[in-house]
């Protein structure tokens, strides 16, 4: 008996919204798909016929089917080889796949189960049987193309969020460039000292800040301070607490005093420490807290006060001597409402060098979870002791990457560098 490769019986009423469900019967006996067919269309479905497997395989290729129903024993190509090479075909959806089979024994079935098949029924069909088998495979349609529905809305969530972070990513970028700018040289050179200065932030932006926040012919005045935290609000305070301290108008420094004559200096180390502390309790409404390290250097004697506020304790390096910790720590800014900062003093000769550093450097984090920490951290400054001040802070840097084993560390890195030269009288700025 010959047949057309795709036959389609008359569209049934349909059930959703969209469309019918789709049923392929599959048999080489036009009797028993005839059968089939009239239940199905009776149901409400569109169904196809296919005398063969290669018939069968045609009509998918060309339709949407959503449910199969194919004999197992057919001349040519049976059952399961048609199962088998319909599961191989990619398809945008699932069709349920039902074998018609006179077996009834488990290696039959688990067979018929390996190679896709979802379901079986017993000829000669029970239509009762047939109605039951049909419903559990629209639910399992129903289930999965509601989690291809909420694939889809996933995928367009996630394709929306890859956007925004595109457009953060963007905007962390320009800050990243803003927060660098806070630093406009790296090097500056005064009457008998040169400074030297690195910030390397862990992410697009950091809580790390350093700067000189004034000068004159015969002092100068640096600060590094950490903000807690590495996100964006942290990035926000360094700007604005490098701007009480910055020197561009020394009438809104909170580092400078207004003195008699109209003119303005600097305060003692303490007090500009106890005044951040106020105006970050009383008027900045922050969780955030900061570490600082003030330091006041005379160009001429070589004297420097400092305060360590929480801060790691600077470096001393004079020549011939091992690297020299100094100070004790002390609160940090913005915890405590009246808090008081002690200063401690050191005096720098010709050739010594004064390290702040921030705490990304003592406690990078290596491949065994060991920290790097302040003796080794000294061992390091000592050998690239001999190097330029750029030099000096980029090998610090470099050590640190090289000891966490990791292009980027896990906290911001930075460091400025005094080298008190009296030797070098050219005041410039390189």
């Amino acid at each position: 008996m010959n047949s057309r490769p795709i036959q389609t019986i008359r569209t049934a009423p349909q059930r959703s919204p969209e469309r019918p469900v789709t049923i392929l019967v599959v048999d080489d006996s036009r009797l028993q798909r005839r059968l089939l067919s009239c239940n199905l269309e009776r149901w409400g479905y569109e169904v196809f016929e296919a005398e063969s497997g290669v018939d069968a395989l045609t009509i998918c290729d060309a339709a949407q089917v959503d449910m199969i129903i194919s004999d197992w024993m057919m001349p040519g190509m049976d059952g399961l080889t048609f199962c088998r090479r319909f599961r191989d075909r990619k398809r945008s959806s699932y069709s349920y796949f039902i074998l018609l089979t006179s077996k009834d024994g488990k290696d039959e079935i688990a067979e018929g189960l390996d190679v896709g098949a979802d379901d079986f029924l017993t000829k000669p069909v029970n239509s009762g049987e047939l109605r039951a088998r049909i419903n559990a495979g629209e639910r399992v349609l129903g289930m999965q193309n509601e989690l291809v529905e909420k694939n889809r809305s996933i995928t367009l969530a996630l394709t929306e969020l890859q956007g925004l972070y595109a457009a953060i990513d963007r905007d962390l970028l320009e800050a990243k460039k803003l927060q660098q700018s806070l630093i406009p040289e790296t090097h500056l050179k005064f009457p008998n000292v040169q400074i030297s200065m690195i910030l390397q932030s862990s992410g697009h932006i950091g809580g790390d800040m350093i700067g000189v926040y004034h000068t004159g012919p015969d002092r100068i005045g640096l600060y590094g301070f950490d903000v807690s935290g590495h996100g964006i609000s942290s990035a926000l305070m360094t700007a604005r607490l490098a701007g009480c301290l910055g020197s561009g108008n020394p009438a809104y420094s909170i580092a400078m005093s207004r003195q008699e004559d109209g003119s303005y200096a600097p305060k003692p180390v303490d007090e500009i420490a106890v005044a951040l502390n106020t105006r970050m309790v009383e008027e900045m409404d922050t969780d955030l807290y900061m570490t600082i390290l003030l330091a006041d250097a005379d160009l001429t004697t070589g004297k420097v006060q400092m305060v360590q506020a929480g801060h790691p304790p600077p470096l001393v390096l004079r020549a011939g001597d091992a690297p020299e910790y100094i100070g004790t720590g002390g609160l940090p800014i913005g915890l405590i409402p009246g808090a008081q900062f002690q200063a401690v003093e050191t005096t720098l000769g010709p050739g010594d060098r004064l390290l702040i550093h921030s705490d990304g450097f003592i406690e990078a984090e290596g491949k065994d979870g060991q920290f790097l920490g302040e003796d080794r951290f000294s061992q390091t400054l000592a050998f690239h002791a001999d190097t330029t001040g750029p030099e000096l802070l980029s090998n610090l840097v470099l050590e640190a990457h090289n000891f966490t084993g990791r292009s980027e560390t896990s906290d911001d890195l930075s460091a400025i560098l005094l080298d008190f030269t009296p030797t070098d009288p050219s005041p410039e700025t390189a």
